[in-house]
C-alpha cells in the first residue's frame, strides 16, 4: 500500500474542485486591530500591512486593555499551563469564577467550561443521549458540525429539521408520545447566513411536545443583549432554554467554550463525558482573560451598540453598489458568489492587490454550490476602511462577473 499517493490523491480532489485552502501567514498588531502584517515568504519575518474583515473576534476584544491586563497578571501570579484535567489538578480559582460568572451571564444555576465550544457541543449532546436512552435528537438542517458531531456520537434517533421552519419542526415532534424524551437542538446566529431562530416560538413547541431546548449562542453572546448574554437574552426567552453553548474565543476574543443549565445537567455532563473529563483545563491566563472580557462587557454597550451600526453600513453600502449581499438580521454580512474558484479567485486579488485579507467559505462550510465571501464587521472597522472595501469589491465583482459564469484569474493579473 503506497499511503502517501493515497493522501496526496485526496488532497488533489480538494484541489481539482477549488476549494483547497491555503492559510495566510498574519502577525496582528496589538492595540492596531483589524491591522495586521501578511508574510508572504516564510521565515523572511518581514509583511506588509491588511486589514482583517474575516475575523470572529467580532468586538475586538482580544486586544481590550482590560482583558490584556488580567492575562498578563495570571501568568505573573500563577504561572502558565493549569497543571491537568479539572479531576486531577487543572482546576483552579480562575476556572470556578469564571463559571460562576458564566452562569450569571445567563441566569442558569451552573455552567461548565470546556477547551472548544466544538468540544463542549460534542461533549454535551453525546452525553445527553448515552444518559437519557431513547432520547429523539431533533436538529436544524444548518446546525454546526461540533452539533452534528455529538448528535451522532450520542447514537439515539434523530430528525433534521427544514431550517427554521416551525411547521416542519412540529411535524417531526408531533410523530412522538410526548412522555418520549426529545431534544430540540438549534442555534442562535447562523453564522454563514446571517440568520437569526425564532426561540421563543420554538420554546412554544418544546414546552407543547414536551422537549428540551439546547440552544448554540456561540455567535451572540457578547453580541447581543443588555448584558452580552445572546440573542435569548435579548429576546427575554433565557428562562425558557435549557442548555446555552456558548464560546470565549468571538466575542469575549479569547478562547474556550462552555454550556450553561441547570447544577444537575452541568454536574452529569461533568461526571460522564469523556471529552471534558480527560482533557487538560484551559491555561489560567486564558480563563482570567476571558473572565475580564465577559465582566466588562456585562457593564458596558458601546461595543455592541457599534458592532451594529457598522454591520448595518457595510451591508448598506455593498447592496448600494450592486454586490449580492445574502439576506439576514444579524451581524454576519456574507456576498454570495457560488462557484469555488471565483470564490478563492476574489479574496486572493483582494488580498495581492488590496490589502484586504478575507478567506473564501467553500464546501464543506457551505454546500457546494453556495461559496460565498462572509465579512465580519467590527467596531475597530473605520469609515475609510469601509470605503476601501467596498471600492475594492466592487472593481474586482466588475472585472469577474461570477453571475455570468466568467472567471478572470484575477490573483494572476
Amino acid at each position: 500500500m503506497d499511503y502517501q499517493a493515497r493522501f496526496e490523491a485526496a488532497i488533489e480532489v480538494v484541489r481539482a474542485e477549488g476549494r483547497y485552502r491555503v492559510f495566510a501567514d498574519l502577525k496582528r498588531r496589538r492595540g492596531a486591530f483589524p491591522r495586521a502584517d501578511y508574510i508572504k515568504e516564510i521565515g523572511s519575518g518581514q509583511g506588509r500591512e491588511i486589514t482583517v474583515w474575516c475575523s470572529n473576534d467580532y468586538l475586538g476584544m482580544s486586544q481590550h486593555p482590560v482583558v490584556l491586563k488580567a492575562m498578563h497578571e495570571a501568568i505573573d501570579k500563577v504561572g502558565a499551563g493549569s497543571g491537568g484535567t479539572r479531576n486531577i489538578a487543572g482546576t483552579t480559582h480562575y476556572h470556578v469564577e469564571l463559571e460562576a460568572e458564566i452562569a450569571d451571564l445567563h441566569d442558569k444555576q451552573s455552567a461548565l467550561l470546556f477547551t472548544s465550544a466544538f468540544v463542549a457541543n460534542e461533549a454535551a449532546l453525546s452525553t445527553i443521549q448515552k444518559l437519557i436512552p431513547g432520547t429523539v435528537i431533533f436538529s436544524d438542517a444548518k446546525n454546526h458540525a461540533s452539533m452534528i458531531a455529538g448528535i451522532r456520537n450520542g447514537g439515539g434517533d434523530k430528525h433534521i429539521w427544514r431550517h427554521n421552519d416551525l411547521d416542519d419542526l412540529e411535524r417531526a415532534l408531533a410523530r412522538y408520545p410526548k412522555e418520549t424524551p426529545k431534544v430540540i437542538v438549534f442555534e442562535s446566529v447562523y453564522s454563514m447566513d446571517g440568520h437569526i431562530a425564532p426561540i421563543a416560538k420554538i420554546c412554544d413547541l418544546a414546552k407543547k411536545y414536551g422537549a428540551m431546548t439546547y440552544l448554540d449562542e456561540v455567535h451572540a453572546v457578547g453580541l447581543y443583549g443588555p448584558r452580552g448574554g445572546g440573542i435569548a437574552e435579548r429576546d427575554g426567552v433565557m428562562d425558557r432554554v435549557d442548555v446555552i453553548n456558548g464560546t470565549l474565543a468571538k466575542g469575549f476574543g479569547v478562547m474556550g467554550g462552555y454550556i450553561a443549565g441547570s447544577s444537575a445537567i452541568c454536574d452529569a455532563i461533568r461526571s460522564y463525558a469523556p471529552g471534558f473529563i480527560f482533557t487538560t483545563s484551559l491555561a489560567p491566563a486564558i480563563v482570567a482573560g476571558a473572565l475580564a472580557s465577559i465582566r466588562h462587557l456585562k457593564n458596558n454597550n458601546a461595543r455592541r451598540l457599534s458592532h451594529q451600526e457598522r454591520a448595518a453600513t457595510v451591508k448598506s453600502r455593498l447592496r448600494e453598489v450592486g454586490m449580492p449581499v445574502m439576506e439576514g438580521s444579524s451581524h454576519i454580512v456574507p456576498v454570495m458568489v457560488g462557484d469555488p474558484k471565483h470564490c478563492k479567485a476574489v479574496t486572493d486579488a483582494l488580498l495581492d492587490h488590496h490589502g484586504i485579507y478575507v478567506q473564501p467559505i467553500n464546501y464543506p462550510t457551505v454546500p457546494k454550490g453556495t461559496e460565498r465571501i462572509r465579512l465580519t464587521p467590527t467596531p475597530c472597522h473605520t469609515d475609510a476602511h469601509i470605503d476601501h472595501l467596498v471600492a475594492s469589491l466592487s472593481e474586482l465583482w466588475n472585472a469577474c462577473p461570477v453571475a455570468k459564469g466568467e472567471y478572470v484569474k484575477l490573483a494572476a493579473e
